[in-house]
């Protein structure tokens, strides 16, 4: 149980590290708790097949969201930032840890993605200065129906 809450609460720090500080030394605090992550609550064996597994397609993925104009960073280049592929790195971290209750029965996964994806998109779009390129509730909407599927995904991904 106190992995499982610590899980949760280095996930959060890294969070917000990795959105208020975006591509600065504030992304040391993200690496930090994915040492923690892999040092204390599981182990590279365990878990290191799945963090790259989901850095790379959640990189893929926002990458493509950035391309269609879903996303517009300050940064320039065709990649997402830095902050954002790091993210994708510590969520991966809590899909057999925390967020485990969330992976059966299936759509208790969908109903959990189609929730927090687009609020955890709006909430980094406040704090990280990043633009949505269509209106907010059309942008949201389908986050909604994408983050249904992705977090289903990444459950399956993490079995």
């Amino acid at each position: 149980m106190l992995k499982t809450v610590a899980n949760a609460a280095l996930f959060q720090c890294g969070w917000f590290a990795c959105v208020l500080g975006g591509d600065s030394l504030w992304l040391l605090v993200g690496v930090v708790v994915l040492a923690v992550h892999l040092l204390w609550i599981s182990s590279w064996a365990e878990d290191g097949a799945l963090i790259i597994g989901v850095t790379l397609a959640g990189t893929v993925l926002d990458t493509l969201l950035r391309v269609s104009g879903v996303f517009q960073f300050s940064e320039p280049g065709p990649l997402i930032p830095f902050w954002l592929m790091l993210l994708w790195a510590l969520l991966a971290t809590t899909l057999r840890h925390c967020l485990a209750w969330s992976a059966q029965p299936w759509w208790l996964a969908a109903l959990l993605g189609a929730v927090g994806g687009p609020l955890s998109y709006y909430a980094g779009s406040q704090l990280a200065g990043v633009r949505f390129g269509f209106a907010l509730a059309p942008t949201l909407s389908g986050l909604a129906l994408l983050w249904a599927a992705v977090f289903v995904g990444l459950h399956r991904l993490a079995r």
